[in-house]
């Protein structure tokens, strides 16, 4: 066991953890969560997308979203660039860091994108050609690298051969995710271990949901491999529309909660993040989906 001393944690609640939201969520209360959450100490944010607001109404607020924000020094602000018009559309509001995104298995690829594996790469050829011309850097997000609600089971060498892909595309870090929830720790280890053999432990992160309750189990699986970066969504936020039944992401306040039990740095404010955590929840009108969260605010009212 090589567990790191600190751990990094990228915010996704603003954007993965938002954008699948039914009801319209005002594009003040997205800057207030944004303010909120910098506030709490955390330093990497995935703010906003840029998609067609046909496919994605949540998102059609991007620019306001974004040119609303007071920007905090030491913090980078992230978004999601589909394709060169949605990355055309951010380079207006100035984003530290774009992500682009594929999947590990080809028939969610098909699903989701109407293309393969290979042909959702040729896409963002441009994108981020773009993007490392104008000095901002580029992240991938790599989905159902441990199962896919269409293949089941998804093999470590799929894992390899799109993270050979992202790597060769010019792709600066990739994130490693279970999308639907479904990993298990030794499924989840070997996925890393798959992506390890293109990256680095320094440009690699876990992205984890927590469908079958296995999310902390599969992130502290990682971080026994010497893996110091992860995605978290504030109040367990979000979820896959492509998968049934697949809940949100890992609740940031959760994976805090461990971190710091187990002695890890994260620079986070835990009280702050809970109330940043109860701030979404109230205005979404329904409870935190932290159990962290949960336990901390009934113990507040008692």
């Amino acid at each position: 066991m090589k567990l790191p001393s600190r751990v990094k944690l990228v915010e996704v609640g603003p954007r993965d953890g938002l954008q699948n939201e039914k009801q319209p969520v005002p594009a003040a209360v997205k800057i207030e969560l944004v303010h909120r959450l910098q506030a709490a100490g955390l330093k990497e944010i995935e703010v906003t997308s840029y998609v067609s607001p046909k496919w994605i109404p949540q998102m059609a607020d991007n620019h306001e979203v974004m040119s609303g924000m007071q920007r905090q020094s030491g913090v980078r602000y992230s978004v999601l660039t589909p394709n060169l018009k949605g990355f055309e559309a951010a380079l207006q509001d100035k984003p530290d860091e774009i992500v682009v995104f594929a999947a590990a298995s080809e028939a969610f690829s098909q699903k989701n994108i109407n293309c393969s594996i290979a042909e959702s790469i040729e896409r963002f050829v441009p994108v981020v050609e773009a993007a490392r011309a104008a000095g901002i850097y580029v992240r991938g997000a790599m989905s159902c690298t441990v199962g896919c609600p269409y293949e089941g089971d998804i093999a470590p060498e799929r894992v390899a051969y799109l993270a050979g892909l992202m790597k060769n595309l010019g792709v600066q870090h990739v994130g490693v995710a279970d999308t639907i929830g479904v990993g298990t720790p030794r499924k989840t280890q070997a996925a890393m271990e798959a992506t390890l053999k293109h990256f680095d432990l320094a440009d690699v992160s876990g992205h984890y949901h927590d469908t079958y309750g296995q999310a902390l189990s599969n992130t502290l699986a990682v971080l026994e491999m010497g893996v110091w970066q992860f995605d978290a969504s504030v109040a367990g936020l979000g979820g896959c529309p492509y998968a049934k039944g697949a809940t949100g992401n890992v609740a940031t306040e959760d994976v805090v909660y461990m971190l710091h039990g187990m002695g890890i740095e994260t620079g986070i404010d835990l009280d702050q993040l809970i109330d940043a955590g109860a701030y979404i929840s109230e205005q979404l009108g329904r409870p935190s989906g932290s159990r962290v969260a949960r336990a901390v605010l009934a113990k507040r009212v008692a």
